[in-house]
């Protein structure tokens, strides 16, 4: 299958009318540089341990907490767990996104609770529900029942069509699209996430996958297998997005408190478009570059990742290497990004008064 046609990001951030959503009053957006850009976590950035640091903040305790009680298991625990089995454990499609997730929003909540105020939020694929939660679009406990239709769904279709996804490095778009339509052979294969400039993930079957793999290495190219249980983004997940779409109607959501940026063509979402938003996050590959990008023309000049590993936090420096970047994923550095909030805000209303 040829590579799904990509909607150009034109200057400045565009509005979810262009979504098809119907009427929209979202302006192109103009960030305050001085307000930071906070980006959640997507899968992937899973590790046994993760965010066990924080859980004597109240708001990221009260967060895993929350979801423990929505999803009917201990989160927390599952995030300790170590050793094989527990790694085996945290990489289930369910418990991976449970626990990420649940990091992202606690440590979103308690940043912002302590006057960190966000110019906008940007979710990478699973981060754009931890996302709805901290633009308040949902309840605590409203974000963690959508996260629970949405592994639920994707979990079973993954099961039902396995497929695997794969990081090309020093790809562009134009050598994916020839390579996915070149080794495609009848199945699926598509780019999933443009995640920055030289490193394009592809996702569909197994068969497929590793045909677009060997390939790309006889042309020269370097690549790394995901550690997902299956081919997200593409349309393997068709019926996951058919029957989220389903759940998605039962649903009320309020207009974001915090201007929150779709992975699905890089624009503004609001109540009326974010149900169809999410249903054709499955099947559509994440813009997560052309949504920097776009942040940055609009003025953004900090990006805050909120969650473990600081996979956002590096392709950032791929995208933008003047972009400041930060990972806040332990309480060293929750302590460590404070200290730097409050010192900039000293700094800020010093320059005001004077």
């Amino acid at each position: 299958m040829a590579q799904e046609r990509i909607k150009p990001v034109t200057e400045g951030i565009a509005s979810s009318e262009a979504h098809g959503q119907g009427a929209s009053s979202l302006a192109p957006l103009v960030l305050d540089p001085s307000r930071p850009v906070l980006m959640a976590s997507g899968q992937g950035s899973q590790k046994p341990g993760m965010g066990l640091s924080l859980l004597d903040v109240p708001e990221v305790a009260e967060t895993f907490q929350c979801s423990s009680d929505v999803l009917e298991r201990d989160v927390a625990a599952i995030a300790a767990a170590e050793g094989p089995e527990g790694a085996l454990a945290l990489n289930d499609t369910r418990n991976a996104q449970a626990a990420i997730a649940t990091l992202s929003i606690g440590i979103g909540r308690a940043l912002m609770a302590r006057g960190v105020q966000p110019s906008v939020l940007l979710g990478f694929s699973l981060g754009q529900i931890s996302a709805l939660a901290l633009a308040r679009m949902v309840s605590l406990e409203g974000a963690f029942r959508i996260l629970d239709a949405r592994s639920e769904a994707m979990a079973q279709a993954a099961t039902q069509a396995p497929g695997a996804m794969s990081a090309l490095l020093k790809a562009d778009a134009a050598a994916v699209a020839q390579l996915c339509e070149q080794c495609a052979q009848g199945d699926v294969l598509v780019a999933a996430n443009y995640n920055a400039p030289g490193q394009i993930v592809i996702s569909g079957t197994i068969a497929a996958i590793g045909r677009a793999e060997a390939a790309w290495k006889e042309q020269g190219g370097r690549f790394s297998r995901l550690a997902t249980s299956g081919a997200f983004h593409s349309p393997l997940m068709q019926p996951a997005a058919e029957q989220f779409g389903a759940f998605l109607q039962t649903v009320q959501f309020a207009e974001p408190a915090v201007p929150l940026l779709c992975n699905t063509d890089a624009a503004l979402v609001d109540a009326a478009s974010i149900r169809q938003r999410l249903t054709d996050h499955l099947t559509h590959p994440v813009l997560f570059s052309q949504g920097v990008q776009a942040l940055r023309k609009s003025g953004a000049q900090a990006f805050v990742e909120v969650g473990f590993g600081g996979v956002l936090s590096g392709l950032v420096k791929r995208i933008d290497k003047e972009a400041v970047r930060f990972c806040v994923q332990d309480r060293t550095s929750f302590d460590d990004y404070l200290a730097r909030w409050e010192a900039k805000q000293e700094q800020l209303d010093s320059m005001a008064s004077a």
